[in-house]
């Protein structure tokens, strides 16, 4: 068992995991973005109970943004936890002496996979954004 080349094996997993982790950031701060202005735009509902249709109707896209978000956090945590048992099954792979190559690809690109949907998740959450701005629209 080479340590350096097992070290050096590990290293790229290392460097996808810190640009998940960096994704996942991202993501956070969107939802936290869409938590506030959902709840300003609650308290704004509260002082006009019962004339504020567009009031609804931008919470209701909120609300369908912070699912796309969720589901886009999910899967980008989901792809750091394989990515994570990608570097563990190579040094078990490396200290136990047995043959988990597959596992290890199956693992990786299992990763990949959720880290894909994770980003197309996140370009619906981004569109669904971008088609609900009204910017130069008369606001109530």
């Amino acid at each position: 068992m080479d340590i350096a080349r097992l070290i050096q094996s590990a290293v790229a997993p290392v460097f996808l995991l810190s640009g998940v982790a960096a994704t996942l950031g991202v993501l956070t701060n969107r939802l936290a973005r869409i938590v506030d202005r959902a709840h300003t735009l609650e308290q704004r509902l509260a002082g006009h109970p019962g004339g504020a249709q567009h009031l609804h109707a931008d919470l209701a896209v909120l609300a369908r943004r912070a699912r796309y978000i969720n589901v886009a956090i999910s899967l980008c945590a989901l792809a750091a936890l394989l990515v994570a048992l990608v570097v563990v099954t190579l040094f078990a792979n490396a200290f136990l002496g047995s043959e988990l190559a597959l596992l290890i690809a199956l693992l990786f690109v299992a990763a990949m996979l959720c880290l894909s949907a994770a980003f197309i998740a996140f370009f619906i959450e981004v569109r669904l954004a971008t088609v609900a701005l009204r910017i130069g629209s008369p606001k109530a």
